[in-house]
């Protein structure tokens, strides 16, 4: 398959039931004019980064060629489309010094064919020829947000011995935990210093406090780092405030459960209140949003840490 910029790319499969598609070439990122295409489609106005199948071929426009240019003539075929490439937000300038398009991150679904790949020992060649597409497409697919279609991820779930529900995130509404732990975890403690620079990527923490009524609790709060300091704003005679005048633990974690890997930072240490008017007004001109649980929230609480320790889940060697 070859194409020429403006000429438009057509996607039919009619035995699939997949409606027609089209869309016009705006990007080529070979010299020979072989795929992938960067193509805007008709339907949507957006760009996509496409891979054609054998559902797909090209009406030339205007170049002297053929009318239509099929997929076929033995070569097996290259994958299907990876849709929603990055692309600038309506009215968005880009960040001054940075490029107007930066490459985007892994999508769900590419992490989660990533997983399952490397679970079973399988090379990015290997799991292509097994689902009959391009190692290319597969790259692609692992390391940026896309929307393979169904027939795709029918061949990969097929590939990888898992289900197209699995890939697709089944269960990702449940409880943090319910995943498959990895086949050789790796855990280690960590230091102060990297404790304190995870603490600090975070906005969403649990207290554990001995609540009014004197029995103990867990409760998230929304926080902020200053000067080394865990502050978070509550109400007066919550449970929350309860903290006040205590020693009390902090606790941080991030999951991932798609990578079955994380960590988790635990703080403890005095918590006070902050009574100072500047200190209290220089807490909420700095905050970077406003609690989650909405409402007025007037008391500043600031734990500072006299022990801070951490752990790390990663695969091992």
């Amino acid at each position: 398959m070859r194409a020429h910029l403006g000429d438009q790319l057509v996607v039919e499969s009619p035995a699939t039931g997949i409606a027609r598609r089209d869309g016009e070439i705006v990007g080529l990122h070979h010299e020979d004019g072989t795929p992938p295409y960067d193509v805007r489609w008709s339907d949507t106005e957006q760009v996509s980064l496409v891979f054609p199948g054998p559902d797909a071929h090209i009406h030339h426009i205007g170049h002297g060629t053929p009318p239509s240019d099929h997929i076929g003539h033995g070569t097996p075929p290259s994958g299907h489309e990876a849709s929603q490439a990055s692309g600038a937000v309506s009215g968005a300038a880009p960040a001054f010094g940075a490029p107007e398009f930066a490459a985007p991150a892994a999508g769900d679904i590419g992490r989660r064919v990533a997983v399952e790949r490397r679970r079973r020992g399988l090379s990015r060649e290997e799991t292509a020829g097994r689902a009959r597409m391009s190692p290319d497409y597969l790259a692609y697919l692992e390391e940026h947000p896309a929307d393979p279609t169904l027939a795709t991820l029918v061949r990969l779930a097929d590939a990888l011995g898992t289900t197209v529900a699995v890939l697709r995130g089944r269960g990702a509404d449940l409880p943090p935990g319910q995943g498959h732990a990895l086949l050789h975890p790796h855990l280690r403690d960590l230091g102060p210093q990297e404790c304190r620079a995870l603490l600090a990527t975070h906005g969403v923490g649990r207290v554990a406090v001995t609540a009014p009524d004197g029995r103990p609790a867990v409760v998230p709060v929304n926080y902020e780092i200053v000067d080394d300091a865990i502050a978070f704003r509550t109400t007066p005679g919550s449970v929350p405030a309860a903290a006040v005048g205590t020693d009390v633990a902090f606790e941080v974690d991030h999951l991932d459960e798609a990578l079955s890997q994380g960590w988790s930072v635990l703080a403890v240490g005095p918590a006070r209140a902050v009574t100072n008017p500047d200190a209290a007004r220089r807490l909420a001109g700095g905050a970077y949003g406003e609690p989650w649980a909405g409402g007025e929230r007037e008391l500043w609480v600031s734990i500072r840490p006299t022990r801070l320790t951490g752990r790390r889940i990663t695969p091992g060697p």
